[in-house]
């Protein structure tokens, strides 16, 4: 088993994959493209960055103190995206394999209620469905 086939279809969220760097969140916010999968707002980037640790894709999950006071439901609503996202990332990632893209991502929170996961999974999906189709799109460009 090859290193990129075991960090890909392994269903992990490493701290490889997490988006850190301040300068490349206000990059993705600066030049970044958007759309709503409600709940979730999905702010993308595609980085011309070399592949480091085989990882295609960088994630940021952010939930605004403003919606929700307490710590504990932010956190909450975050461990619920990070799951979904764990979960149904293999087909992005494959994607971007394939056509040898890098994609940072920063999933923002929009509601006010505590969401379930079956609805965050839900906007997950959709989420997901979108941005494989950007990037089909941005492959056919060039």
């Amino acid at each position: 088993m090859t290193e990129a086939y075991s960090t890909d279809c392994k269903k992990t969220f490493s701290k490889q994959e997490k988006l850190c760097s301040a300068k490349a969140i206000e990059n993705i916010f600066a030049n970044g493209n958007s759309f709503v999968a409600y709940p979730l707002r999905v702010v993308y980037l595609f980085s011309d960055e070399d592949n480091k640790e085989n990882q295609y894709a960088s994630v940021m999950i952010s939930v605004a103190k403003k919606k929700f006071k307490r710590a504990v439901k932010r956190n909450r609503v975050k461990r619920l995206i990070r799951e979904a996202y764990r979960l149904n990332k293999s087909s992005l990632s494959e994607l971007l394999q394939i056509h040898n893209k890098r994609l940072d991502i920063a999933f923002l929170y929009l509601k006010t209620e505590l969401p379930t996961y079956a609805e965050i999974e839900k906007a997950m999906q959709k989420a997901q469905i979108l941005l494989s189709d950007k990037i089909r799109k941005i492959e056919q460009t060039e």
